[in-house]
């Protein structure tokens, strides 16, 4: 379930620079996921990015398989910035037992971050996640784009996911 936005509560100013991110977002289309260790797929997604105050915005990212409907991949946890810089830190759970802190910049309206700490339950699947970079970009037709690329034991950082959503609150 996904927290609600607090209206009622200002966006705390640390966070100022993110609020083109806040609210919940829909795939218009689906997007595409390949990596050499298995087949192309097409899948759905939505983002929740909310707030309730604290200078943290939360996160629920749920994805679906394009035809099946069936979930997938969820992530969520939180975005902090380093107050008076453009540094961002994305805390990430996922469903997969991988945890990480992405860290970047925001430049404008587009996020670059890098894996900087992953972490994975012991009966994780291998090949292990050893790397992951990530970037959004609000475009000028107001339309949301990710891009995740990622690295395994015997594969090289690569693009992995690539999706774009529309704003749907």
């Amino acid at each position: 379930m996904a927290c609600p936005v607090n209206h009622s509560v200002e966006l705390n100013a640390a966070l100022l620079p993110l609020d083109w991110l806040l609210g919940t977002w829909e795939s218009d289309e689906p997007g595409e996921g390949c990596f050499p260790t298995i087949k192309p797929f097409r899948y759905t997604e939505t983002l929740n990015f909310s707030h309730v105050g604290q200078p943290v915005i939360n996160f629920m990212f749920n994805a679906f398989h394009a035809e099946s409907k069936k979930p997938l991949h969820r992530e969520c946890g939180f975005i902090r910035m380093q107050p008076g810089t453009n540094r961002v830190a994305f805390i990430i759970a996922q469903n997969s037992g991988l945890v990480e802190i992405e860290e970047g910049e925001l430049t404008a309206q587009q996020l670059n971050l890098q894996s900087q700490s992953l972490a994975r339950t012991s009966f994780a699947r291998e090949p292990y996640v050893q790397q992951i970079s990530r970037v959004f970009q609000l475009r000028p037709d107001g339309r949301l784009e990710q891009t995740v690329s990622m690295a395994t034991d015997n594969q090289t950082l690569m693009q992995h996911l690539h999706i774009t959503y529309r704003r749907s609150s």
